[in-house]
């Protein structure tokens, strides 16, 4: 047995199995920039990263700010604040671009959208929500059920007054569903909050028009815009929220996953300051809400984004991968383009290409066959894998993995037995 073959036993025993991430697929030893590498010294593309490796892995700015903090404060209890809880609050709000907001932190981004449910139920009087089916928001009992209506019963009731709605991505009239569903729901008073991601990490881009009437419909009926943008805002599209790309400011904002620098767990909701209307109500009362090491890592990532123009690059690397991708589908028969904004993009693939027909399996095939190829990547739909590249790209490696997925384009046959890794969200 080798000693990754040891630990991955190890961890199967040790570990509750769990979809995702128990048991695992092998063992790492490192993880570098776009790279990971395994006990066996195999190195892998990485275009997937849990969606945290916006300054690639390992950035020694981070590492070093971490390093310095670890020294200064370690740890600071909810009644006192501290430097770096307020560099990190106060960078956040700079970058807000609606009417004066406020921020509150939490571990993960599950929590968060908890929080921002908790606030539009205090400002409207009201609990009963409106998610689109088959989004992601979390697995904390509140924000997993919005992710889909159908739950296994075995883990018994979410929250009441769970509405979804058809999704923009279901067809060609899925947008006007989506609008149809909104405001008859809507119309009955009863909707505390809509929550979206504004361009879903499947990344099926909306329609232009869709937010804008999504907004003027929450106006309306008094209801609270709230935009989940845990793997697609800092820059990751091509603009510092998602939602800038679509012409409609939410009520609140969600963050999380690469705002940690890739190293620690932290997540932000960022709105409104009208909404700070429940002061003696706990919302986020976490007790690491105010970490210095935590938001010590977030504030060096907000600030490596800026000096180095990331967003900027973010959408000029993504331009030249889609470009590739266009190019490559022109001569290779298995990829047929590409669909995203910035760097959260996916790649298609022509299932009859391979003989086959677009569906779970497929998709695992694909995903199979990339990791053949040096690319560790997920499942995004029945014909697609994902393409989830750092702001801190190279050209140099872009075109290194487009030279990876067109030999994935080029085969002739994929595996006949299926992945074991896990698409996850």
């Amino acid at each position: 047995m080798t000693e990754m073959d040891d630990l991955v036993a190890r961890d199967a025993a040790a570990f509750f199995h769990q979809h995702g991430s128990s048991p695992c697929i092998g063992a790492l030893r490192a993880a570098r920039g776009i790279w990971l590498e395994d006990m066996e010294g195999r190195r892998f593309i990485d275009l997937h990263g849990n969606t945290v490796h916006h300054l690639g892995h390992g950035h020694p700015e981070v590492a070093a700010a971490l390093k310095r903090q670890l020294d200064e404060l370690a740890f600071a209890p909810r009644r006192f604040t501290n430097a770096p809880a307020l560099s990190l609050a106060e960078a956040l709000l700079a970058r807000w671009p609606g009417p004066p907001a406020r921020v509150l932190f939490a571990t993960g981004g599950s929590d968060a959208i908890e929080i921002a449910l908790k606030l539009a139920r205090v400002a409207t009087g009201r609990q009963e929500t409106i998610s689109l089916e088959g989004s992601y928001h979390g697995h904390g009992f509140g924000a997993f059920g919005l992710s889909s209506a159908a739950l296994d019963p075995r883990l018994g009731a979410f929250l009441p007054g769970r509405h979804h709605v058809t999704p923009y991505w279901a067809g060609a009239h899925g947008p006007a569903r989506m609008l149809e569903e909104i405001a008859g729901l809507l119309a009955t008073g009863r909707i505390a909050a809509v929550i979206a991601e504004p361009m879903r990490s499947s990344c099926h881009v909306p329609p232009a028009d869709l937010w804008p009437r999504v907004r003027a419909l929450c106006d309306a009926y008094g209801t609270r815009l709230v935009f989940d943008e845990i793997p697609s805002g800092l820059g990751k599209t091509g603009r510092f929220f998602a939602f800038e790309h679509f012409g409609a400011t939410p009520d609140l904002v969600v963050l999380g996953k690469a705002l940690g620098g890739g190293m620690v767990p932290i997540a932000a909701v960022i709105g409104d300051a009208r909404l700070n209307v429940a002061p003696e109500l706990e919302l986020g009362h976490y007790t690491h809400e105010k970490n210095p090491l935590t938001t010590r890592a977030a504030a060096t990532l907000l600030e490596i984004i800026a000096r180095d123009d990331l967003v900027a690059r973010a959408r000029d690397a993504g331009g030249r991968l889609s470009s590739g991708i266009a190019e490559i589908a022109a001569r290779a028969p298995g990829v047929s383009g590409v669909r995203g904004l910035g760097l959260l993009l996916a790649v298609e693939f022509d299932a009859a290409a391979y003989g086959q027909v677009p569906g779970p399996a497929f998709a695992e095939q694909l995903v199979a066959t990339c990791f053949a190829r040096g690319l560790s990547t997920t499942a995004k739909g029945p014909n697609a894998i994902g393409l989830s590249l750092p702001l801190t790209v190279t050209d140099a490696e872009i075109a290194e993995v487009l030279r990876r997925i067109e030999a994935v384009g080029n085969r002739e046959r994929l595996p006949r037995e299926a992945s074991n890794i896990p698409a996850t969200p």
